[in-house]
């Protein structure tokens, strides 16, 4: 399968008037797959694995918030990438997650053919059902390239998606307590 992919590629390169066999673009189908193979890898691995191993028993109850995780995905559109950060808040009720897995698990959700508002939901929804507590905050801010390189070509918009579970979701308190967390963190990318 990788052979068509890469003669498919090399076709591709072709109808854009570009000569695929000179030095620069012959071994660019090559990598493209690899490249490609990179920004979806999170559609082929198991992230059960890697989050089980950073979940303990703990009695803490006030506000984990974990700000400013870079992230690159793939939109699905238009196969372009869409690059920001992730903010993400959790309500213990006796369980913690590693820091660090909170990370993996934006990564895992990031690293696929996406769209933000998708990605957003997916994390929060993940971290409720492994974390099982009182309430999960995702903020999402992005820059995305179909938006800037191409179409309206506008390359200060910036698109922020949320979602909010348990107690997120009916305390006006807690979500202004996120917000003002992340605080205007989100300069640039």
């Amino acid at each position: 399968m990788d052979q068509d992919i890469r003669a498919a590629l090399r076709r591709l390169i072709e109808l854009t008037g570009a000569d695929p066999d000179r030095p620069g673009l012959k071994t660019t189908p090559e990598r493209m797959v690899e490249t490609l193979n990179f920004l979806t890898r999170g559609q082929r691995e198991d992230i059960g694995d890697e989050i089980a191993h950073g979940l303990f028993e703990d009695s803490s109850r006030d506000m984990v918030l974990v700000r400013s995780i870079e992230l690159c995905s793939v939109c699905e559109h238009h196969v372009l990438p869409f690059i920001g950060h992730a903010h993400v808040a959790y309500l213990p009720d006796g369980r913690l997650l590693g820091l660090s897995k909170i990370a993996r698990v934006v990564d895992h959700f990031a690293c696929r053919l996406q769209v933000q508002e998708r990605l957003t939901a997916e994390v929060a929804d993940y971290l409720a059902d492994v974390l099982r507590p009182r309430g999960v905050a995702v903020v999402v801010s992005a820059v995305h390239l179909c938006m800037v390189v191409r179409g309206v070509r506008k390359q200060d918009a910036r698109v922020v998606t949320t979602a909010w579970r348990g107690a997120f979701e009916q305390d006006d308190r807690l979500r202004a307590d996120v917000l003002a967390g992340i605080g205007n963190v989100d300069k640039g990318f």
